[in-house]
């Protein structure tokens, strides 16, 4: 399955390369892809401060959100303007929206990081107990990944995207 949906993978792991660069944490090593597990990884430096651990965490599931939302969207625009859905463009659009959405969800060992992270600093700001219900929610997600929450989750935000694209033509 992963190979169907490396795409998703690769805007994974991108995103948080991007988030560990944009918050100045250092990147030591990255792999956008690979056959096993797992399929994509990113080295970098423990965070320092708890937003750089959050947005690290959290920032691949709003990104990857994000395009699929967006593709899916396009695909839906182009499968209603031409009122087939045989258009390769569309298909492919979906596929892409499809990948995408299903590697959203942060891994159990991102969850990890912010989990040691808060555990660690819980003092230093009043709001950083927030992290707990997050890092919980990560955990679920993953376990509920065995019984396809992924799958629902992403058919969701195409049903979404569909509704959208509808109501702007």
């Amino acid at each position: 399955m992963l190979i169907l949906t490396f795409p998703g993978v690769i805007i994974h792991e991108m995103s948080h390369e991007f988030f560990c660069r944009r918050s100045g944490v250092a990147v030591r090593k990255v792999k956008y892809f690979r056959i096993g597990n797992p399929a994509g990884y990113v080295v970098a430096d423990p965070p320092k401060k708890y937003e750089q651990a959050l947005s690290i965490t959290v920032g691949p599931f709003l990104i990857n959100t994000i395009f699929s939302l967006a593709i899916f969207f396009f695909a839906f625009l182009v499968i209603i303007r031409s009122e087939s859905f045989s258009n390769i463009w569309a298909g492919i659009f979906l596929w892409l929206g499809f990948s995408i959405g299903l590697h959203s969800f942060p891994s159990s060992e991102d969850a990890n990081i912010l989990w040691n992270f808060s555990k660690k600093n819980w003092k230093a700001a009043a709001w950083i107990p927030i992290s707990f219900p997050v890092v919980f929610l990560i955990k679920i997600s993953n376990i509920l990944r065995y019984v396809g929450f992924d799958v629902i989750y992403t058919i969701a935000l195409a049903i979404f995207s569909f509704f959208l694209a509808n109501s702007a033509l």
